[in-house]
């Protein structure tokens, strides 16, 4: 019954995500500002940690429309982009052709990498995608794809704060049901499967463009992607971003038990 469950679980994935390249105008996305915007913190974040990335291999899973996979190949690594949808790699093909770099495309699920035995990346990234899976039977399947001295990426949202958890209530046509953010225990989880760990959270008082969007703007989180809108907009929203942005970097400094209560949490896993 439970694979049962999990199989249909997949196929409305999988639908979900068809449908979702397919409203999609790739000509409109600028991969370059979707990754180093004011406004894409992580992403910032995560290739300044990596630092020079050319050559290496690196798989992302999860790829969805592409933008971190058409991006890491600007950056010279060698990707492969697995998805469980077919449209969404469709889309990560257009976009690293239009974008002139080559990116190797592979359909499987998280749950199924369908890779050989043996088949090892030096990175292995995954934005947005562990809050939709089995968590640990994930973090395992990755280091076993992990080569030696590897790194696996991750960034997801966290299960905690209030302001966040009423959008999830509200915005339930841009999402699927099978969301769980994760807890401190799922980040626990890493440390089982690796040697190293390290984490990093963002938005917190920053997440107060959120409710301007919402109150202020009247935007309808059910017709467009608030986490989408804030990075194309990123210009529009320095004049608050960037204060916020400091203070949340000082409360992280001074009272670190707020942490859990960030939109996001970026972590590093290190295999020796």
């Amino acid at each position: 019954m439970k694979n049962k469950n999990r199989d249909k679980i997949l196929e409305n994935e999988q639908i979900f995500h068809d449908d979702w390249a397919e409203s999609e105008d790739i000509m409109s996305i600028d991969i370059m500002k979707r990754n180093t915007a004011l406004t894409a913190p992580e992403m910032r974040f995560i290739k300044d940690k990596l630092g020079d990335i050319r050559g290496k291999s690196l798989l992302d899973v999860g790829c969805g429309l592409g933008e971190a996979s058409v991006f890491f190949a600007l950056l010279g690594a060698n990707v492969t982009a697995s998805d469980l949808s077919p449209g969404m790699l469709k889309v990560t093909n257009d976009l690293a052709a239009r974008n002139n770099v080559s990116v190797k495309t592979h359909l499987a699920s998280a749950d199924d990498l369908n890779f050989q035995e043996g088949e090892t990346f030096d990175i292995i990234y995954a934005g947005n995608l562990l809050h939709h899976v089995d968590i640990e039977e994930t973090l395992n399947r990755f280091r076993n794809h992990l080569s030696k001295n590897g790194v696996l990426v991750t960034w997801d949202p966290l299960a905690y704060n209030p302001v966040i958890n009423v959008y999830r209530m509200i915005a339930t046509d841009v999402r699927t049901p099978d969301e769980h953010p994760l807890k401190m225990s799922d980040i626990r989880l890493f440390r089982k499967y690796f040697n190293k760990v390290e984490t990093e959270y963002f938005w917190l008082t920053t997440l107060i463009i959120f409710i301007l969007m919402a109150l202020l703007q009247r935007r309808d989180p059910n017709s467009e992607r608030y986490w989408k809108s804030v990075v194309d907009e990123s210009d529009r929203w320095a004049w608050i971003y960037k204060p916020l942005s400091f203070v949340d970097k000082l409360i992280y400094k001074i009272m670190p038990f707020l942490k859990p209560l960030s939109w996001n949490v970026v972590v590093f896993s290190y295999k020796k």
